[in-house]
C-alpha cells in the first residue's frame, strides 16, 4: 500500500484513467479513519466517475472504428471516372461521281440546251448564209479571174475579204453569247444538283464522294463500279425536278454547238 501512496506522491496516478480512479479510491478509503458513511459516498462518486470515463472511452474508440470503415468503403465504392473519347472516327464510306456528267445529263439542262438550240437558228442560219456567199464569190473569182481587168479582180477580191471578216466576227460572237449561256444553265443546275447530291450522301452514310469528271485535277485512278453514284443522282434528281426528258431530235435536223465546258484555274 506504502507504494500506492509513493506513486501518488510522484504523480504517477491518473485520476482520468479507470485504473487510476481505482488507485485514488484506495487512499481515500484509508483515510476516511474508519467513517463507513463517508467512505461510502465517496466510494459511490468516484465509482460513477470511473462509470463516465469508460464510457466516454468506448464511445470514442467506436467513432473513429465507424470512421475508418466509412472511409474504406466510400473509396472502395466508387469507381474510376472513365474519360469518354469526343474524337471517334466514323468508318469511311467512299463513292464517286462524275459531277459535270450528271449535270449535263439531267432532264432540266436538256430541256435548258434545247431551248439554247431554238433560240440561236435564226443566228446560225445567217452565218451558215453569209459563209455559202464566201465560198459563191470565191469560186466565181476564181472562175472569172482570167478574163477580169485588174481593178475588178481587186474590187472582188476587197469584198470576198470584208465578207470573211464579217463571217468570223459573227461566228465569234454567236459562239462567245452561246458558251455564256450555257455557263449559266450549266451553274443554275450544278447548285441544285449538288444539294441534292449531298443530301443523298448523308442519308446512305457516305463520309467522302469524290468527282470522277474533273479531268484538270484528276485525283481517282481506281473506283469500283459499285461506288459510281452518278445515274444514280441524275435519276433522283429527274424524279425530284418532274420535268420529262426531252424528245429526241428529229432525224437530219441540224446540230446545234454543244456545250464547251469552261476550263478551271489550276490550284
Amino acid at each position: 500500500m506504502s507504494a500506492v501512496f509513493q506513486k501518488i506522491a510522484q504523480g504517477g496516478v491518473s485520476r482520468e484513467s479507470p485504473k487510476g480512479v481505482a488507485e485514488w479510491t484506495v487512499v481515500i478509503a484509508l483515510s476516511s479513519n474508519g467513517n463507513s458513511k463517508e467512505l461510502l459516498i465517496r466510494m459511490k462518486r468516484l465509482s460513477l466517475l470511473a462509470f463516465w470515463l469508460l464510457a466516454f472511452c468506448l464511445i470514442s474508440v467506436s467513432a473513429m472504428v465507424a470512421a475508418g470503415q466509412t472511409s474504406t468503403a466510400s473509396r472502395t465504392a466508387t469507381p474510376p471516372v472513365e474519360k469518354s473519347d469526343s474524337s471517334t472516327v466514323p468508318t469511311a464510306k467512299v463513292a464517286v461521281i462524275a459531277f459535270q456528267a450528271a449535270v449535263t445529263q439531267t432532264n432540266e439542262f436538256q430541256r435548258d440546251l434545247d431551248d439554247l438550240q431554238k433560240k440561236y437558228d435564226p443566228r446560225r442560219t445567217e452565218i451558215k448564209n453569209l459563209s455559202d456567199q464566201v465560198d459563191t464569190l470565191t469560186k466565181q473569182l476564181q472562175a472569172d479571174s482570167a478574163k477580169l481587168s485588174d481593178a475588178e479582180r481587186e474590187s472582188r477580191t476587197r469584198t470576198i475579204e470584208n465578207k470573211k471578216r464579217q463571217l468570223d466576227r459573227e461566228t465569234q460572237d454567236a459562239q462567245s453569247d452561246f458558251q455564256a449561256d450555257i455557263q449559266q444553265s450549266i451553274s443554275s443546275v450544278a447548285q441544285k444538283v449538288g444539294a441534292l447530291m449531298t443530301d443523298y450522301a448523308e442519308k446512305r452514310g457516305y463520309t467522302l464522294v469524290l468527282d470522277t469528271g474533273n479531268q484538270q485535277s484528276q485525283t481517282v485512278l481506281y473506283a469500283i463500279p459499285i461506288t459510281d453514284i452518278t445515274r444514280a443522282v441524275i435519276e433522283a434528281y429527274n424524279q425530284k425536278s418532274g420535268i420529262p426528258a426531252p424528245t429526241p431530235q428529229a432525224a437530219g435536223e441540224p446540230d446545234a454547238p454543244q456545250p464547251q465546258p469552261q476550263q478551271e484555274p489550276a490550284h
